[in-house]
């Protein structure tokens, strides 16, 4: 997969003119392309990382990929492999060379609102799956009879076969260990408050990011 990006991103390159300024892609398509490579040093990539924090940095919180906004109805003849279509995801609407241009043969699929308008089930996509925010709110002290009380709410933000986002209550848990979120063996004042997110890239390899508040 990592190959596959630069190749992609030389193609912007040379496209850039036949596009307007105003034809930017849209960022939920280079958030997708760039997650599925690891992250590849380019603008466009910082671009999309940021703006993925960015989402899940209080408030409000925000699905990191919003892979709806991202037009992905492009289908070609003999190109409907799941790493094939991922050309045609950021480019095919600003690609105006007619080489690009969708063919009168291109199958038509309806827009779905909250979730991909493809079929993303195929484990190519799994890299959206792995998405998962955690929200996470935790007090611990001793009260003034000796007491130890302790309060946590924990939401987890998922996504489905299609993309589509989910938010629902969680654990303590469920947190993943790269949280910096530890429960302390012994009743001393703890507070923790933060919003967390891990990935993991086409190839497997993990990543996360913490933003406490």
């Amino acid at each position: 997969m990592k190959p596959f990006l630069p190749a992609l991103f030389l193609s912007l390159d040379l496209s850039t003119a036949a596009v307007t300024p105003a034809a930017a892609y849209p960022v939920d398509c280079a958030i997708l392309l760039c997650l599925a490579g690891g992250w590849p040093a380019s603008a466009e990539c910082a671009h999309a990382r940021a703006v993925f924090i960015r989402r899940i940095t209080p408030w409000p919180i925000e699905p990191p990929l919003q892979i709806w906004n991202c037009p992905m109805r492009a289908s070609f003849p003999g190109k409907d492999r799941p790493l094939n279509r991922l050309f045609d995801i950021a480019f095919r609407d600003e690609l105006a060379a007619p080489a690009m241009s969708l063919p009168e043969q291109a199958v038509e699929l309806m827009l779905v609102d909250a979730q991909a308008d493809v079929d993303i089930s195929d484990p190519a996509f799994d890299f959206v799956r792995s998405i998962r925010v955690f929200e996470i709110t935790y007090q611990q002290r001793r009260s003034s009879d000796g007491d130890c009380n302790s309060w946590g709410t924990i939401y987890m933000g998922s996504y489905g076969a299609q993309g589509d986002y989910t938010r629902r209550r969680s654990s303590t848990s469920a947190v993943p260990e790269a949280s910096d979120f530890t429960i302390p063996t012994s009743c001393s004042s703890y507070w923790h408050r933060s919003v967390f997110v891990e990935w993991r890239d086409y190839e497997g390899s993990y990543g996360h990011e913490e933003v406490h508040y």
